[in-house]
């Protein structure tokens, strides 16, 4: 298998760079300190068509495949974790639920939008009781007459409070049952639907996570999402593309402290020379890099396969597995490089070192990614 990086790859990759010069890498310090939320970054992404890059053309979008996505979220981790997160959170989560299941009508309303960042999107299946536990979700829907009626909350909602639109699972059924949940778009402005409390985190403080509130929340039978009772086997679908995009946030984040740790070893001496020099660094820096080019392979095979559309699901957990362990890994290694300085805030190393650990929760903690390998193994 061939992924040598295409044409329009390095051509993606080198407008990222170009614009992360200045768009993003001066401020990724105060957005962090300040948990700010740059939606004006957001915009200016939209317009270089990076907010809709999975969306075809017909709707506004860039209509690219999966490995120049993961090409985006990667290069743009690379420079942010943060807005990384909210790149991808965007791209595969409310508007991939939105593409992959929406009618013509559904499509034609959102996608233009939301692929320009003219609208920011929002995904919603956590809840404060259900983590891992999803079929126990709380947050309900009634139907009265022509309408869905939901009340409940939802949590850790990427851009929970700031989203336009979003897409909500929402229990239409009986507790536990696969076929009890439906999904539905939820348009900002509709009375009864509030952004909660924003959650204060150890690291990618820089991409809002809040609450999500139903209170009476009346919604049109026509912003449902497919049939009814689809909705729980829609999100499993969604997060197998889901799970692509934390592996390429996590390489993007490992490569950015790879590269921050190289640098430094050529440029700090002690006892008179590099401290590339000495075998107890470069050793790390050589287990830094076979293990980003072994996550690099997992991540572009499963996106290859997702491109084809050949059932993935066991090789998107394994990529979003070992690519977030890695990420972990190799952030605590450039740390260690960097020494007393890698615990500042004056280096990038201790930004990627707390923003790699969610890479291993979000979308599914790896112990969930474990089972569903070994489920797949099994069969």
């Amino acid at each position: 298998m061939n992924f040598e990086p295409t044409e329009m790859q390095q051509q993606i990759a080198q407008m990222i760079r170009d614009f992360g010069k200045t768009n993003i890498q001066p401020y990724v310090l105060e957005w962090d300190e300040k948990q700010e939320f740059p939606v004006h970054v957001f915009k200016k992404l939209g317009e270089l068509g990076l907010m809709g890059v999975l969306v075809p053309q017909e709707y506004g979008g860039s209509g690219l495949g999966y490995l120049e996505y993961v090409t985006v979220i990667s290069e743009i981790s690379r420079i942010c974790g943060a807005i990384g997160l909210s790149v991808a959170a965007h791209n595969s989560l409310g508007t991939g639920h939105i593409l992959q299941f929406g009618n013509d009508a559904q499509k034609q309303r959102y996608l233009p939008k939301l692929a320009t960042a003219e609208w920011i999107g929002a995904w919603g299946l956590t809840e404060p009781n259900t983590g891992s536990d999803a079929m126990n979700m709380k947050c309900v829907a009634k139907k009265d007459g022509n309408d869905w009626v939901i009340n409940g909350t939802k949590c850790w909602i990427t851009h929970g409070r700031s989203c336009d639109v979003a897409v909500v699972i929402v229990r239409t059924g009986d507790v536990r049952d696969s076929h009890g949940m439906s999904a539905f778009v939820v348009e900002k402005g509709t009375p009864g639907f509030s952004g909660g409390k924003k959650e204060n985190k150890l690291g990618m403080r820089a991409s809002e996570t809040a609450e999500m509130i139903f209170d009476n929340c009346r919604i049109p039978a026509e912003n449902m999402l497919g049939a009814e009772g689809d909705g729980f086997i829609q999100s499993m679908k969604v997060l197998d593309g889901g799970r692509i995009s934390i592996a390429a946030l996590s390489l993007g984040i490992a490569k950015g402290a790879c590269d921050a740790a190289i640098k430094y070893s050529k440029e700090r001496h002690q006892f008179d020379q590099p401290i590339a020099n000495f075998q107890g660094i470069s050793f790390k820096l050589a287990d830094m890099a076979t293990e980003i080019e072994a996550a690099e392979l997992l991540t572009m095979q499963a996106a290859d396969m997702k491109n084809r559309k050949v059932k993935m699901t066991q090789q998107a957990a394994m990529a979003k597995y070992y690519a977030s362990e890695v990420a972990v890994r190799v952030a605590n290694e450039a740390v260690q490089v960097f020494g007393g300085y890698g615990y500042t805030k004056d280096f990038p190393v201790e930004k990627f070192y707390r923003d790699a650990k969610l890479c291993t929760i979000g979308e599914g903690t790896s112990e969930i990614q474990k089972i569903v390998i070994a489920r797949e193994a099994l069969r």
